[in-house]
C-alpha cells in the first residue's frame, strides 16, 4: 500500500451535506437579522465549525449566540441531512474499494459534531466502513486547521501520520491534515460551492481530483 491508513473528511467528501446544512444556517441566521445567499453562507462557513464564528455572528446580528439558538440550529439541521441527504457521487465503490484493500484501516475524522456525523453515515450506508472509527473535533482539544483530530484517528490506527493520507475538499481541512504531517488529497469537483483545485492545492494538498472514481487508483 501506498499509505499506512486513509483518514477521510466527512462533510463535501463522503456526504454531500453542506447545501443542506447551509440552507438551514443562512435561513436562521436571516431570522437573527444577518442576511445573505445560501451560496454566500457557503463561502463564509464551509470547513468551520458556526461556533467558533461565534463572535462573527453576534457582530452581524447585534445579538448573543445561545446554547439554545444552537440546539435549535443542530436540531434543524438534523432534519434536514435525515430528510434530504445524499452520498458524494461513486463514493460508495471507491471506500469499499480502499476499505478491503487497507485491511480496514480508515477513519472519518471530521470538524462536526460526533451526532452529525455518525447520522450522515447511516443514512447514506457507510456507518460499517468507519463504526467504532468516528472521530470529531468536537471531542479534541483544538478543532481544524489545528490537526488534533488527524492525529487522534491514526494513533486510534496504530499509524504514522506521516504515512497517512488524507481527502480534504476544504482549506481549513487541507491545512489540518498537512499540520499532521498526512499527505493531503484535494476533492474538488466541478460543482458549485466546491473550493477549486488550485486554492486546496495553495493549502497544501499534494495533490488534487474531481471524481471520487479517481480515488482508489491513487491510494491502492
Amino acid at each position: 500500500m501506498k499509505f499506512e491508513a486513509v483518514l477521510f473528511d466527512c462533510d463535501g467528501v463522503l456526504v454531500d451535506s453542506e447545501p443542506l446544512t447551509n440552507g438551514v444556517l443562512r435561513d436562521m441566521l436571516a431570522e437573527l437579522g444577518w442576511q445573505m445567499s445560501t451560496a454566500e453562507c457557503m463561502r463564509f462557513f464551509v470547513g468551520k465549525a458556526v461556533v467558533d464564528e461565534t463572535a462573527t455572528i453576534e457582530a452581524r446580528t447585534g445579538k448573543p449566540l445561545t446554547e439554545e439558538w444552537m440546539l435549535a440550529f443542530r436540531a434543524r439541521r438534523n432534519q434536514a441531512l435525515q430528510d434530504h441527504l445524499l452520498a458524494i457521487p461513486n463514493i460508495h465503490a471507491a471506500i469499499q474499494t480502499i476499505h478491503t484493500a487497507y485491511a480496514g484501516k480508515i477513519a472519518c475524522a471530521s470538524g462536526a459534531d460526533r451526532i452529525k456525523v455518525e447520522l450522515q453515515l447511516r443514512k447514506v450506508g457507510l456507518i460499517e466502513f468507519f463504526d467504532g472509527r468516528v472521530f470529531s473535533g468536537h471531542e479534541m482539544p483544538r478543532s481544524k486547521p489545528w490537526p488534533d483530530v488527524y492525529l487522534a484517528a491514526a494513533a486510534a490506527l496504530n499509524a504514522n501520520p506521516a504515512r497517512c493520507a488524507v481527502v480534504e475538499d476544504t482549506v481549513t481541512g487541507v491545512r489540518a491534515g498537512v499540520a499532521a504531517g498526512a499527505t493531503v488529497f484535494g476533492y474538488s469537483p466541478a460543482t458549485s460551492g466546491h473550493v477549486d483545485a488550485q486554492t486546496l492545492r495553495e493549502a497544501g494538498a499534494s495533490l488534487t481530483f474531481t471524481d471520487m472514481d479517481q480515488l482508489a487508483a491513487l491510494l491502492v
